[in-house]
């Protein structure tokens, strides 16, 4: 499943039997700089149970993370 959310590419993946994960990167695909560390995409680190959940966890982290990612086209 991919989505798009406030500027940012949402995929979710499963890298094992039932455990989802999610990944997203900004939309134009530069890097996301966070305390002058170039990030081309960020992890959201848990298993899930499904697609859905895994993205419904990135878009909370996205919106927790742009307060203080600098660089971010606004």
């Amino acid at each position: 499943m991919n989505c798009d959310y406030e500027g940012f590419e949402i995929e979710s993946f499963e890298v094992g039997r039932g455990l989802w994960h999610a990944r997203f990167r900004r939309a134009d695909h530069e890097p996301v700089i966070i305390d002058g560390v170039l990030l081309p995409a960020l992890n959201v680190g848990f298993a899930w149970p499904d697609p859905d959940t895994a993205v419904a966890d990135a878009k909370v982290q996205i919106d927790h993370l742009s307060k203080k990612i600098v660089g971010m086209a606004a």
